[in-house]
């Protein structure tokens, strides 16, 4: 997650700062000519940053350099203007520049800690982030910067918990920026609360309807829904705002993958100039979900036994033709990552197609009290619970996938047997004649056999019930 200012707020803070960094440097001098030339430049870059036109404004920032070498307010505003050309490398001299300069001016650090995560350079940006906490408990952009690192580095939940308590006070301040918003929403959904986390981004957005954390956070809350629609709609207006951010588009890619569009979501990797491990590791997961060679990727897996989008493919590869092999295979991708649900998922389907149900209930009640809203988790328990004859709990999920895919025929059929197997008749003939209503005819033939064979006795329980 990148750190992003408020450039309306930047703005003011910077004004402040070169006043009193005026009063503080300059002194008595303040008649100086050159010191007097070098602030106008600097007024001059900000007016230009204001307007977009971010080269300019750094050719000013350092023509202001120039006249005065220590001055850290330039530095530091050329930092924010090569953050928002992409250019962390040039950000972090600047910004670096900009704390050596005045070392207790926690803005800069922050700015370079978020740096530092986007790097992944996690132990001195650690170091840099905790240093500006202690300087300024209320030091929003460090804040955010934090809480990407501890996100990143798979934080423990006890310091997640203790991290979003100072988030917590962070907006129940007066006028909490956007990004703490967005960056509450982030703890609070990978803690499991996705409730608050939809009230925090809501916060976030009505702050400022086009902040990129809250999008960016939007679309990873939409990602964890299973909302791949949603994904892709908030992905999109992140994009507009920022076209050429590598970050951007390799959230934009995710998202294309995870709707089953590869080609468009390698197009997008292909557009990445400088592309990161990540988006790296998206391709081959890619390229490996692409693999009908089953063979092939059983030689690859050897080579690199904890490969998890290998060893994700060939659990979805084997799962039909030997469930015993995909099992292994999904088992060993979910050990891998335990914390991905698509590989979670797999490893419990691979345990319903291997007949062992009482297993696959356990993986997939664990999975619905994550991911409440998943349809594949539902549709896989309700299978299991069927199997297992376990027919009221299994009424549930067929009950939950009926609404979320009212026209699905094959649940109505199941739901039939589910209401027939628990005497009550007359919810069966409603589900069967339902089921009969939408099957179709070349698909559901044996199924529609079936059903017919099973009314004529179900309408005599039905009239035997009511006398």
């Amino acid at each position: 997650m990148f750190l992003l200012f408020s450039r309306e707020k930047l703005f003011v803070t910077i004004f402040s700062l070169i006043f009193i960094f005026s009063a503080f440097i300059f002194g008595a001098a303040q008649e100086d000519t050159e010191s007097a030339d070098a602030v106008e430049i600097f007024n001059q870059g900000q007016d230009a940053h204001e307007k977009g036109d971010l080269k300019t404004a750094i050719e000013l920032y350092r023509k202001a350099l120039k006249i005065i070498p220590e001055f850290p307010e330039a530095e530091y505003q050329i930092a924010i203007a090569y953050l928002a050309l992409n250019k962390t490398d040039e950000a972090e001299q600047s910004f670096r520049r900009a704390v050596q300069l005045r070392e207790d001016w926690t803005l800069p650090m922050a700015g370079l800690g978020s740096v530092l995560v986007e790097k992944n350079q996690f132990a001195e940006a650690e170091k840099v982030l905790t240093k500006a906490i202690e300087l300024d408990a209320t030091n929003s952009p460090a804040f955010v910067a934090l809480t990407d690192l501890r996100l990143k580095t798979k934080a423990a939940p006890e310091i997640l918990k203790e991290l979003l308590t100072k988030l917590q006070l962070l907006t129940s301040k007066a006028k909490p920026v956007a990004a703490v918003w967005s960056a509450r929403a982030a703890v609070e959904r990978t803690l499991g609360d996705k409730a608050s986390a939809k009230n925090s981004l809501s916060r976030s957005l009505a702050i400022e309807p086009g902040n990129k954390t809250a999008l960016v956070e939007s679309v990873e809350l939409a990602l964890s829904e299973n909302d791949l629609a949603g994904a892709l709609e908030n992905v999109r207006d992140l994009v507009k705002i920022a076209p050429d951010n590598p970050n951007s588009k390799f959230l934009l890619a995710r998202v294309y993958a995870a709707n089953g569009n590869s080609d468009e979501a390698l197009k997008v990797l292909d557009s990445i100039s400088n592309p990161s491990a990540e988006a790296a590791a998206l391709r081959n997961q890619i390229n490996a979900n692409l693999s009908v060679n089953a063979e092939d990727l059983e030689k690859q897996i050897v080579m690199e036994p904890k490969n998890v989008a290998v060893l994700g493919r060939l659990c979805a590869l084997f799962r039909t033709e030997n469930p015993l092999k995909a099992l292994n295979y999904c088992r060993r991708a979910y050990e891998v990552e335990p914390t991905n649900l698509n590989y979670v998922i797999g490893f419990g389907a691979a345990l319903v197609q291997a007949k062992q149900y009482d297993n696959a209930v356990s993986i997939f009640r664990k999975i619905t009290a994550i991911a409440p809203d998943n349809y594949t988790a539902h549709a896989n328990l309700a299978i299991a619970l069927f199997q297992l004859k376990r027919y009221a709990e299994a009424k549930t999920e067929y009950l939950w996938i009926a609404e979320k895919q009212p026209d699905l025929a094959i649940t109505y059929y199941f739901l039939g047997i589910i209401y027939d197997s628990l005497n009550e008749y007359l919810d069966a003939m409603a589900n069967y004649q339902q089921f009969l209503k939408l099957a179709d005819a070349e698909k559901n033939r044996l199924e529609i056999d079936k059903v017919n064979l099973r009314l004529p006795g179900l309408q005599k329980q039905i009239k035997q019930k009511k006398r």
